[in-house]
């Protein structure tokens, strides 16, 4: 736990900045970043961090060799060569504390119609309270109360005493790729925050996700005679219904598991998108279904997918169209393992005492039935990732929102937990 004079101090450093974080923040917000499209936002963010003073490496996923690493999930219909990442190093004279990484994303999901939301999406307009637009609260709040928090040690003439790494990633909502890039480019610290929305709780764990394309083929014929053809829409819905029994017999195992037994449902299938035919009188020669599936953290990767190969193997043979013109599965996107964060270590002890002191009450721990990118850390570089971030509401939803208060608290908390976790010197 911090002492009292140097929390004061950050306290005071952040009541100064706040104005200008929540004016940095409706700048984050305001850039559309969605996928193939975060170049504009990273190179604003990465002139930022080079105005204060830090190293900045800016580079693209295309330079990065990482398909042979544990984690690296498959990629289709992006180019990677647009996929901007931005890393800035802290650097301490002398390692007398611990090294740090933190890391936010600032890719987010699609919008969707723009006329359902209250505000327009990428125009953060700030009531009572809360910060409106897509991203504001997954994760453009918590990549602001890390840069903050950092800002707060400088403004109180503190600097860490230990090497920083200030990482802004792409690809998290869809691959986790752009985590893995800074790791195989070889950036290494002794903990990892990653400050996404969790309401000021510890992410104690949280199941892992697969992405793949059902891919359907049928046989075109006048609607006149569908009887003569085969639809390929409504062939994948069989399938969809079939992934659908899959994953209630998995919620069923899973209240055996040591961490999810208490929660309802944990697994969960998601069908997202779904395109097929050509024309409206023509039965559809063709469907491709974008799915999303959970599995429970310590299931292999290899036997969750085969799971799901079985399930739509067993479909297709009882249609019979498809017993003789079998379904395709991609897997494409996402294939992350679970990540359990063991309790008591000591990063998460340090996260504690600072989360006291701030906030005055216990942290406590969630359970995500999403995933998040501290599983490459944890998972595969002994690197203890801790997700802990402000509170807010909507992510993937209309009229997403951040929680300014939460945020400022945040702020601090994280600010403290760095001059605690890194040490300080003087600026």
């Amino acid at each position: 736990m911090p002492d009292a004079a140097t929390l004061a101090a950050l306290e005071k450093a952040v009541d100064a900045n706040w104005d200008k974080q929540v004016a940095w923040l409706q700048d984050l917000v305001r850039f559309p970043s969605l996928r193939g499209k975060e170049g504009p936002c990273q190179d604003w963010i990465a002139r930022a961090f080079a105005q204060r003073g830090w190293s900045v490496d800016r580079y693209t996923l295309d330079q990065v060799a990482m398909d042979h690493l544990p984690g690296f999930s498959p990629v289709m219909d992006t180019d990677y060569a647009q996929a901007v990442q931005v890393v800035a190093t802290v650097r301490a004279p002398e390692q007398k504390g611990r090294s740090l990484i933190l890391q936010g994303h600032v890719d987010v999901v699609p919008e969707g119609p723009a006329d359902m939301w209250t505000h327009p999406p990428y125009d953060p307009v700030i009531k009572d309270g809360w910060m409106n637009g897509r991203g504001a609260h997954d994760m453009k709040q918590g990549v602001s109360a890390m840069v903050f928090a950092m800002d707060a040690l400088r403004s109180a003439g503190l600097a860490p005493a230990a090497d920083v790494y200030v990482q802004t990633v792409t690809e998290e909502e869809c691959t986790g790729n752009g985590a893995l890039s800074t790791l195989a480019r070889g950036y290494r610290a002794d903990a990892c925050l990653i400050p996404e929305p969790t309401a000021n709780t510890i992410t104690r764990s949280h199941v892992g996700v697969m992405w793949f394309r059902l891919r359907v083929r049928g046989v075109p014929v006048h609607v006149a005679h569908a009887q003569t053809g085969t639809n390929a829409i409504l062939a994948a819905y069989g399938l969809i219904q079939a992934v659908q029994k899959l994953t209630a017999e998995i919620n069923q195992r899973a209240r055996a598991h040591p961490w999810f037994k208490d929660i309802a449902d944990p697994v969960k299938f998601n069908p997202g998108v779904i395109r097929g035919g050509d024309w409206g009188s023509s039965t559809p020669a063709w469907c491709e279904v974008d799915c999303r599936i959970g599995l429970l953290p310590g299931t292999p990767l290899e036997q969750a997918r085969q799971e799901v190969l079985d399930a739509v193997a067993g479909a297709a043979r009882g249609d019979s169209f498809m017993a003789n013109n079998p379904p395709e599965v991609i897997w494409n996107g996402f294939q992350a393992d679970g990540y359990t964060l063991d309790p008591g270590s000591e990063a998460e002890q340090v996260l504690a005492g600072a989360h006291q002191a701030v906030f005055g009450t216990k942290m406590q721990a969630r359970l995500g039935t999403g995933v998040n990118d501290t599983r490459f850390y944890g998972l595969y570089y002994g690197i203890t990732g801790l997700c802990y971030g402000p509170a807010g509401e909507g992510a993937h939803a209309f009229d997403e929102r951040a929680h300014l208060p939460s945020l400022k608290r945040t702020t601090l908390a994280i600010a403290a937990f760095i001059a605690d976790w890194c040490g300080t010197r003087p600026a």
